[in-house]
């Protein structure tokens, strides 16, 4: 499984370890995509997300991409979306402890949870580095947590924080480890579940946005104009 489940009294901790740096591909995606739709039915008063080894994701795999062809591209754009509003749409409380590096589609992971708890790495969205565009989840995801002039700059500029920046610019609630962020959940927990539910839904009404079927074919476009490869040529040794 290229993610971990663990009860820790009540609080669910799940933990991404799919390779190196937990990049997003369709198995790793469809798995938080189950594994958070159970989870909004089960027994865990509050859950945790955090990921294995020095990253809590670095983003998608752009060598999937790039190999995949126009049929994965399609398939991996929809399971995006859906690990997304998967995560978002928990109606129970969601901590990230963000472990490490948390880049471009691993951001925005951590940035649908209602609080951020960061350790290491840096934070940040690098779509338009790359020459993509976002699909339109993960923007109102962005703008909800980040707030619209914060959620503005970060996606212009691509720039990823470390801890200490990325707490000044609200990207983030605290600086600690995986401790604090479980710390933060059972607190969170402490609300009634059904007023923390409809609360929940209530401030995140009208997200998402429509889908602007444009992304999908901007994101083709990049992969055929070769954009992507140079990208990643310049920027990522491909193991």
């Amino acid at each position: 499984m290229p993610l971990h489940v663990e009860d820790q009294d009540g609080v669910a901790v799940v933990r991404l370890a799919h390779g190196k740096v937990n990049a997003l591909d369709l198995e790793l995606l469809q798995a938080i995509t189950a594994t958070f739709t159970e989870l909004d039915s089960g027994d865990a008063a509050a859950v945790v997300f955090t990921g294995d080894g020095p990253a809590f994701s670095a983003g998608v795999d752009l060598w999937r991409i790039l190999d995949g062809g126009a049929e994965y591209g399609r398939e991996f754009l929809l399971a995006l979306d859906a690990a997304f509003l998967a995560v978002f749409g928990l109606g129970k409380p969601t901590v990230a402890a963000i472990n490490g590096h948390a880049i471009a589609g691993g951001a925005i992971l951590a940035a649908a949870c209602d609080q951020r708890v960061m350790s290491a790495g840096s934070i940040g969205v690098t779509e338009l580095l790359v020459g993509v565009p976002f699909p339109t989840t993960a923007l109102d995801i962005l703008r909800h947590a980040w707030g619209p002039t914060a959620a503005r700059r970060a996606v212009l500029t691509g720039a990823t924080l470390p801890p200490e920046d990325a707490l000044a610019a609200g990207h983030i609630d605290q600086i600690g480890t995986i401790s604090a962020a479980i710390a933060r959940a059972r607190r969170l927990a402490g609300i009634p579940a059904d007023a923390f539910r409809l609360t929940k839904s209530q401030l995140q009404a009208g997200i998402p946005g429509p889908v602007e079927p444009r992304v999908a074919e901007l994101w083709q476009r990049a992969v055929e104009d070769g954009r992507i490869g140079r990208y990643m040529s310049r920027t990522v040794k491909r193991s």
